[in-house]
């Protein structure tokens, strides 16, 4: 499994090296596309898991001012 995101950073917030510097800290990997980071889970990861994931990526990116979106793909 993969969850992607994507980051819509705002002019008055944190700038795009300093958010990529926290998401890569976190596992994410980088990536040009529709997508700007992907996680890979190596496995199937459960509903518990991606929550977990979501919840750190927002505490993660708390007081930066952007906005973001995950898309999980890949389980059974």
């Amino acid at each position: 499994m993969k969850s992607y995101l994507v980051v819509w950073f705002s002019s008055e917030g944190g700038t795009p090296s300093e958010v990529n510097d926290r998401l890569t800290a976190m596992g994410f990997k980088a990536m040009q596309g529709a997508f700007d980071y992907v996680y890979d889970w190596g496995s199937n990861a459960s509903l518990d898991d991606i929550l977990q994931i979501g919840d750190r990526v927002q505490l993660t990116l708390k007081g930066l001012d952007v906005t973001y979106k995950i898309e999980t793909v890949g389980g059974n």
